[in-house]
């Protein structure tokens, strides 16, 4: 991993720790790298499941329902 020195806005910095609960700038600072690079992939991984084709066998497939007792969630 590489050291990087950059200049943060320290309120923002404040803000994203305290909405976040980071504990660290660093972690902060990851957490927000990591999200924006999933929201930035995220159409393109909208766009590859809408244009998923389903084999006939697979649109037909039983379900099979959980085990009682068993949470989904």
């Amino acid at each position: 991993m590489a050291i990087t020195s950059i200049d943060i806005d320290q309120e923002e910095l404040r803000q994203a720790k305290e909405l976040t609960g980071a504990a660290s700038n660093r972690e902060a600072v990851d957490l927000a790298l990591r999200t924006l690079i999933a929201v930035r992939r995220q159409p393109s991984a909208v766009e590859r499941i809408i244009g998923r084709r389903f084999d006939p066998s697979q649109i037909d497939a039983p379900t099979i329902a959980p085990a009682p007792g068993h949470s989904a969630a």
